[in-house]
């Protein structure tokens, strides 16, 4: 969160819209719009800089849709992009958000796909957790077609919750029961937007443990110890100075993501029902004019959000992975900039580059201490991902319109065969709705 930026704006105008419908959402963002309208606070000055992955409390975030696009807006992002788990149900409230301020919209959603079958089925791709699965996102949904992606995703959310529920069973006989007990309806799917179509994921569980173990022992040194005492989570380095610093107003989200980083190993159940297999996902988001695209992770050595560990993934096998997945029907690849290295990243593009794969950017907001700007792409090598980011919302304006017309259609690709040609052109597509002012 930039403080900074909030700091030039009254309570009044920086309130979390945190209403219980998105229709009162929507009425309170109306209203904070119509004062900047007015002129009675200056707006934000407005960037080029672009977010295609914010995450809203229909899976785990502290934004509401409507608050996460005016949170990017504040920030002065030129577009955003709502991407939950298992869930597009905040869609269609985050591009109303998006008309009402001016800003471009673009609609996505990730999930989990099994590998089985595939040449990476024993493989740790993009996963933290499990091998053989890996992180998918589709990306440039047509809004005509929303309501068709969540009837697809709703059986796999269901899969998940049982999950979910023996996992809530692990935790609890990890904990003792006791002060620490989960319960999963009072504990943990109150935290979620779950009976709206949200989902429910690993950091739910979590941050129910981590309510619990805050309402047990004080911040600082009681918790470190209580953890070590409880979960045998001997906490140490980084994540225990931050563990240690009881003023620190982010405290709930630093011990969720020392849990995330340390517990999950010893609660997690493998996925598998909930998990559709990976051409199945292909298939389908190419099915409704959207763009599967591959999340590359990468080799982790620090973890910018202190919630994974050193670890390996792709990058042994990234030459071999890539033009593979360009060969099964993935149209992009996404990744965070400030997530990995130039030289893992320009090896990534370069890749891209050489099968034809759209790149697409994302910073994976899901807590209230990452920033909405991601100030690398000023840096030349990241200045084509804006571009994209434009082109996703020509791709869906066209589309919603006309599914043959999308970028990846057999008659936009005959009209014009160069990728980096139709990314151009559906960027000035997606430029012409406008952007920066509330409407």
């Amino acid at each position: 969160m930039s403080e900074l930026i909030y700091a030039n704006y009254p309570a009044a105008l920086t309130a979390p819209l945190n209403q219980p419908t998105a229709a009162l959402r929507l009425a309170r963002l109306r209203e904070y719009a119509e004062r900047f309208r007015a002129r009675e606070f200056a707006p934000p000055t407005q960037t080029d800089y672009v977010n295609n992955h914010i995450h809203t409390i229909y899976s785990f975030s502290p934004y509401s849709p409507a608050d996460a696009a005016y949170r990017a807006w504040l920030n002065g992002l030129a577009t955003a992009g709502i991407m939950d788990h298992d869930s597009v149900s905040g869609a269609e409230e985050f591009l109303e958000a998006g008309r009402i301020l001016g800003i471009g919209a673009t609609v996505g959603f990730e999930c989990r796909c099994s590998l089985a079958g595939t040449p990476y089925s024993g493989r740790r791709l993009n996963n933290p957790d499990q091998e053989g699965v890996a992180y998918v996102a589709c990306h440039g949904i047509p809004a005509s077609r929303i309501h068709t992606v969540d009837r697809w995703l709703a059986p796999y959310r269901a899969k998940r919750e049982e999950r979910n529920r023996r996992m809530v069973e692990r935790i609890n006989a990890l904990t003792g029961g006791g002060a620490l007990e989960l319960d999963y309806e009072r504990d943990v799917a109150t935290l979620s937007q779950s009976k709206h179509g949200g989902s429910v994921t690993e950091r739910h569980l979590l941050y129910a443990l981590t309510l619990k173990l805050l309402a047990s022992a004080e911040r600082g040194k009681a918790i470190v110890t209580l953890l070590k005492d409880k979960l045998a989570v001997d906490v140490t380095g980084k994540n225990r100075m931050m563990l240690l610093d009881a003023s620190d107003i982010y405290y709930d989200y630093r011990l969720l993501g020392v849990l995330k980083s340390e517990l999950v190993p010893n609660i997690y159940i493998d996925a598998d029902a909930e998990c559709p297999p990976l051409q199945e996902f292909v298939e389908f988001a190419r099915s409704i004019g959207a763009i599967p695209a591959y999340p590359y992770l990468g080799d982790v050595s620090d973890s910018v959000t202190g919630d994974k560990k050193a670890q390996a993934f792709e990058d042994a096998f990234i030459d071999e992975l890539i033009p593979w997945l360009g060969g099964v029907g993935f149209l992009a690849v996404t990744y965070m900039p400030t997530r990995n290295t130039l030289p893992q990243l320009e090896r990534l593009m370069g890749l891209c580059r050489d099968n034809d794969l759209f790149q697409i950017s994302g910073e994976d907001i899901n807590t209230p201490f990452q920033r909405f700007v991601c100030e690398r792409l000023a840096e030349r090598e990241f200045r084509h991902l804006i571009d994209s980011a434009w082109a996703l919302i020509g791709h869906e304006r066209v589309s919603d319109r006309d599914q043959e017309a999308g970028m990846f259609s057999a008659k936009s690709v005959a009209a014009e065969p160069l990728l980096n040609k139709r990314i151009e052109g559906f960027a000035y597509l997606g430029r012409l709705g406008g952007g920066g002012a509330p409407s």
